[in-house]
């Protein structure tokens, strides 16, 4: 593992420290490198909406969870300017998601990402594409 990568996984093991909402949701981080991370949650009952499907808002967080793991990862505190969300199939109690966070583009000050959250059959079911606005500010 190089620099960037130890770096990248340092930061988002302080993170996760204390991101008690990413706590709750069930967030197992399966891989961080630099730029880029992929965490798994389980749906459980009390994510369900009235509609006895996921609520959107939970897909989101936990899309956005992916996001900011990616964004942070090189160790500077990154802000989301601009996210936007698609929901191409609906998520089910007991279902297993998979958010994969990767980044596309990069300045100075910015960053644009892609994430894809997939569930246990590999199918998609919701596409984020978010840009940050990088701080000077040290995570660590």
């Amino acid at each position: 593992m190089n620099d960037a990568d130890l770096l990248a996984n340092k930061v988002v093991n302080k993170i996760m420290e204390l991101d008690n909402f990413s706590k709750w949701m069930g967030v197992e981080v399966i891989e961080i490198k630099d730029g880029y991370s992929k965490i798994k949650m389980p749906v459980r009952a009390e994510m369900l909406n009235g509609f006895g499907i996921a609520h959107g808002g939970v897909t989101f967080s936990f899309a956005d969870t992916a996001f900011a793991f990616a964004c942070n990862s090189d160790g500077k505190v990154a802000l989301a300017l601009d996210i936007s969300i698609s929901f191409p199939k609906a998520v089910m109690e007991n279902d297993v998601l998979f958010a994969e966070a990767k980044l596309i583009n990069k300045t100075k000050r910015t960053g644009l990402y892609l994430i894809e959250v997939k569930n246990q059959d590999n199918e998609l079911v919701a596409l984020l594409k978010g840009t940050c606005y990088k701080t000077k500010k040290d995570l660590l």
